[in-house]
């Protein structure tokens, strides 16, 4: 009966995600009614496009929502799956409720590379990535290759010792980025903008980028989805069971690792996504994987939306960086959960 609710909830908190969607893309300087867009984006969608007429709505609003709101709410959406999930990873494969997909040096790196791309005005295009993408993407994988080596040991790589080798790494980076915009004045700007996050220059060929990586990446966690839970249970208990924990680890950390610079590649550094959803969702769940990952990326979909979406029009015309947005809910929320945890400690 459990399950049954739980599937239940399941399709309609995927209903819910597809009409915040759809009312996310009216919402902008341009005024597009919600059933405009239902039918617009209805006349995209094989099979169902047969039933949907637009022949009475304005091209101009067709060209606003398809080619400008749509790619981004999509991105959005695909980073928010990214970083939401990987947080489930981190959390259980450190065992640390605070681990978020950033603990291995993934926003240090990226936001490394990207700062030397910006100062030294390297710039081109590679399959519709900006060299500043390549640059942060590149910056995320090395780091994160770099921190999994300093902490193996033996071809083993204690999870204490990863996690103190991610901090190192990141503060090490952090104070070479700072040391750089004190040289390079005339760029610390970019440089700042860029790591607040953003999802301004969002297309569709940015949408083909990112996409394969996320549903791979997404498939592989939910495949180890069992195995996660038996870890938690103890390594030990999970190796006599016949789960090679060392192996399982090595890549759900590298598929976690790749999916978040994947995106982080494309937006910049949004953080407390992959931190506070996975929280929240495992109050709602518990901390079954198999029903936590499902969950967890409807969820973390939505909040990236809404986040995306008030940093659009808070400021109009212009716009707040996305990290600041999701920083600004994330933190109190995540303020609300140590409360919470400390009265039921307590």
């Amino acid at each position: 009966m459990k399950n049954d609710n739980k599937n239940k909830m399941a399709i309609i908190y995927f209903v819910v995600l597809l009409i915040v969607i759809i009312f996310a893309s009216t919402i902008g300087v341009a005024d597009i009614k919600f059933m405009d867009s239902l039918k617009i984006i209805s006349s995209k969608i094989p099979i169902i496009k047969n039933f949907s007429d637009t022949t009475s709505i304005k091209e101009t609003s067709k060209t606003i929502l398809l080619n400008i709101r749509l790619p981004r709410i999509i991105l959005s959406v695909l980073i928010g799956i990214a970083l939401s999930t990987s947080g489930v990873v981190f959390q259980a494969v450190f065992k640390n409720p605070m681990a978020d997909p950033y603990i291995l040096g993934i926003s240090a790196g990226a936001a490394f590379g990207a700062t030397v791309v910006i100062i030294l005005g390297i710039s081109f295009s590679f399959f519709g990535l900006t060299a500043i993408s390549i640059g942060a993407f590149i910056g995320a994988i090395i780091t994160t290759a770099l921190v999994y080596t300093i902490a193996s040991m033996n071809s083993r790589a204690p999870v204490v010792t990863l996690l103190l080798s991610g901090i190192a790494i990141s503060f090490f980076l952090s104070a070479i980025i700072n040391l750089l915009m004190t040289f390079n004045h005339d760029q610390v700007e970019k440089i700042v903008f860029w790591t607040m996050g953003s999802v301004s220059a969002a297309s569709w060929l940015s949408v083909k980028i990112t996409i394969l990586p996320v549903l791979i990446g997404v498939t592989i966690f939910m495949i180890y989805s069992k195995e996660l839970n038996v870890v938690l249970m103890g390594e030990e208990t999970a190796q006599n069971l016949g789960i090679n924990v060392e192996r399982l680890k090595k890549i759900l950390l590298l598929t976690a690792s790749i999916v978040s610079a994947s995106v982080v590649a494309v937006s910049g550094i949004i953080g407390f996504v992959g931190l506070i959803v996975p929280h929240a969702v495992r109050i709602i769940v518990g901390p079954d994987h198999r029903k936590l990952f499902p969950f967890t990326i409807i969820t973390g979909a939505l909040f990236m939306i809404i986040a995306d979406t008030i940093s659009r029009v808070a400021l109009n015309p212009s716009e707040l960086p996305i990290g600041v947005i999701t920083s600004l809910i994330g933190a109190p929320y995540f303020i609300f959960l140590l409360i919470r945890n400390k009265k039921v400690i307590g």
